[in-house]
């Protein structure tokens, strides 16, 4: 029994970590959205608008449910469910810092990529229990563009596990923790005091990786329907997408699914690419500033500092970039993204055999 009620604690705090965050990601959207358009964003409820969002998410949740009359009533209720579950799962194998990770799958990258792939589920069962052919259209959109996108992004991720020859995620950070000069330069140094820092990190081990990330980062976008890849749910031509029939507390499960999504792919590339918890402070001679910032606080600080600097720039190119054609979206994928993803894979076999020997 106290098995299962420390998982259902440790569900609980992640749920509410992930309310928290959405619920000052939509603020801090706002305040960004209004800086970049030369406003200032919400002003009125609580100092310089602090409370509007709360204010919003009580209204929000107060409201009917409104099924429609020809909708497919069973599809149309499991649907946010089903969106924001799949996101949700995916926080279980993450780790935070050094001991502290939900659940220590030796395959957790391959259930990240898997479970958050049955979002894509959910949003069909969106669009077509709504009956409504704006809804359809989004959620055909959507399906595509997630489907399409996940091949440029697995292969970037391949890159990596390439490199660190494990699907564990902790086992990955802990290979991005404090390194040798020999080990960073390869060949010809004698001197192997550990330095640690951002140079330990995958991007700087196997420098490739940092255009496998940019890749990632680019087609993890899509995958969250983020501007300017928003398609699905183009108000100027959607009035929504998929979740334009939903209101109440099923509209506050989706916009809830959107911002969780928002943190768990920033939270991946931190994870594989970015050094996770690893502090980038390096050792320089007696000053052991890698070693002085790490531990179980310092873990979490940094994860999350990194992260939330992630979701920043998420938001910075959401106010910033027009939005992409649906031929111009798949181009980009197919074209680009796709055959520089490959590219990346096969300069990790190389790099795997040549130089990490």
């Amino acid at each position: 029994m106290a098995f299962y009620l420390t998982y259902l604690l440790v569900g609980a705090i992640l749920f509410g970590f992930i309310a928290a965050f959405t619920l000052f990601a939509v603020y801090s959207e706002r305040k960004i959205a209004g800086f970049v358009q030369d406003r200032l964003g919400p002003m009125e409820t609580g100092k310089y608008g602090s409370l509007q969002t709360l204010a919003d998410i009580l209204k929000l949740i107060q409201k009917e449910y409104i099924t429609p009359a020809a909708a497919d009533k069973a599809l149309f209720a499991a649907a946010p469910v089903i969106i924001f579950v799949a996101v949700f799962l995916g926080f279980a194998v993450m780790p935070w810092a050094p001991g502290m990770a939900p659940s220590g799958l030796y395959l957790g990258l391959f259930f990240v990529i898997a479970i958050i792939s049955v979002d894509a589920i959910g949003l069909l069962m969106a669009g077509w229990g709504s009956n409504n052919k704006f809804s359809l259209l989004g959620s055909m959109r959507a399906v595509a563009q997630i489907v399409s996108y996940e091949i440029p992004s697995g292969l970037a991720l391949i890159a990596a596990v390439m490199i660190t020859q494990t699907l564990d995620l902790r086992e990955i950070v802990i290979n991005q923790g404090i390194q040798t000069v020999e080990r960073l330069l390869f060949a010809g140094v004698w001197d192997v005091t550990p330095i640690g820092g951002l140079f330990a990190w995958n991007i700087f081990q196997a420098p490739h990786l940092l255009l496998a990330y940019v890749i990632f980062f680019i087609a993890s976008l899509a995958e969250c329907n983020r501007a300017p890849f928003d398609i699905p749910e183009a108000e100027s031509e959607l009035v929504g997408g998929f979740h334009t029939e939903y209101g109440g507390l099923r509209f506050a499960f989706i916009f809830l699914a959107e911002y969780a999504m928002m943190f768990l792919v920033a939270m991946i590339g931190v994870v594989v690419f970015l050094g996770g918890w690893n502090t980038p402070l390096p050792n320089i001679g007696a000053v052991k500033l890698a070693d002085w910032t790490t531990g179980l606080a310092w873990g979490i600080f940094w994860t999350l500092s990194k992260t939330l600097l992630i979701v920043g720039i998420q938001m910075w190119i959401r106010w910033t970039l027009p939005r992409l054609r649906a031929d111009q979206l798949m181009a980009l994928c197919w074209k680009v993204l796709t055959p520089l993803a490959f590219l990346c894979m096969a300069i990790s076999g190389i790099w795997r055999v040549w130089v990490m020997v």
